[in-house]
């Protein structure tokens, strides 16, 4: 922030590197755990550099990427979705089909989809009548099998170790867990961990989020103690890389104290919970629906906890 506007002075508001200054400050600032700070700054920063660069230029067609990126981010995968597939076509005739920017656009709209989808599930079920109800598992099949196609296209072009190709496979486990196929799920990112661990190192965003994966599917599986275990050991790498009050860090406070509930000790997860929600409530503010979730998993677990004392 504090180099942007010297640059603005040095070089004027519109030069070429005081964007590239404004689109790197949108970044972090979206790495920092400020989605919407990113997506606001994203979409001032593109108007002017579609005027100065052209609709067309590389780092224009990077600007709009990045918009939807942050735009999913900060809790609208439907607009980023949308976002994506105008800019899809405009990729395909600068780069290629085959072209790694191409591919990496085709790649976020299956996750916005997916994600969208995801949000979309409870007011479907509560907008349709019995007769016209969708199949939201079909939905969830259909999501993993577009990530099943991107899957080879990726393996072969950029190589099976690509980060990119890491991130599809990803988003497959992902999806083949959300079709209801848990097991799959688990084995499928218990495979690819060690992969990306050894490729991108321990600590990097794609590494943790296959390890919440992992954890959170296992617990699915019935071990909730595997789960609140897995998650335990994720929260100090989660403090240290991304911050004691990143969203993400947040989420991993979340999932050890509701695994730890699950696993038979309610007091901890009380005790949690209690801890967790006024954070939540400062950094996210008292009606987020998250922070909803940690009120009112605070009380279940409160009254939990004061049964099983009796």
């Amino acid at each position: 922030m504090a180099l942007l506007p010297l640059r603005e002075r040095v070089s004027g508001p519109d030069h070429f590197t005081t964007l590239v200054v404004r689109g790197n400050l949108a970044r972090w600032t979206g790495e920092a755990g400020d989605p919407a700070a990113a997506r606001d700054q994203l979409a001032a920063l593109l108007p002017i550099r579609e005027t100065i660069s052209g609709l067309d230029h590389p780092a224009t067609l990077t600007a709009r990427a990045n918009l939807a990126r942050w735009t999913g981010k900060a809790g609208d995968p439907g607009a980023a979705r949308d976002q994506l597939m105008a800019l899809l076509p405009v990729r395909e005739s600068v780069s290629g089909p085959k072209h790694p920017d191409t591919l990496a656009v085709r790649a976020d709209i299956a996750r916005w989809t997916r994600l969208a989808r995801g949000m979309a599930r409870t007011a479907d079920q509560g907008s349709e009548g019995p007769g016209t109800r969708r199949r939201p598992g079909q939905r969830r099949a259909r999501h993993a099998a577009l990530y099943a196609r991107l899957l080879p296209e990726f393996d072969q072009i950029l190589g099976p170790e690509h980060p990119d190709t890491l991130a599809v496979r990803a988003g497959l486990a992902s999806s083949t867990s959300e079709a209801g196929d848990r097991t799959g799920a688990c084995d499928q990112f218990a495979a690819l961990l060690p992969v990306v661990e050894r490729v991108l190192g321990p600590e990097h965003p794609l590494t943790l989020d296959i390890r919440a994966g992992l954890a959170r599917w296992t617990g699915s599986v019935k071990d909730a103690a595997g789960a609140r275990d897995q998650f335990a050991a994720l929260l100090p790498l989660f403090e240290r890389v991304l911050g004691l009050e990143h969203p993400q860090t947040l989420y991993i406070r979340h999932s050890v104290a509701r695994w730890t509930g699950q696993a038979g000790d309610p007091g901890a997860a009380r005790d949690q919970y209690a801890a967790l929600l006024p954070v939540r409530e400062r950094v996210l503010g008292p009606e987020h629906p998250d922070t909803r979730v940690a009120r009112n998993n605070l009380a279940y677990w409160t009254k939990e906890a004061s049964s099983s004392a009796h």
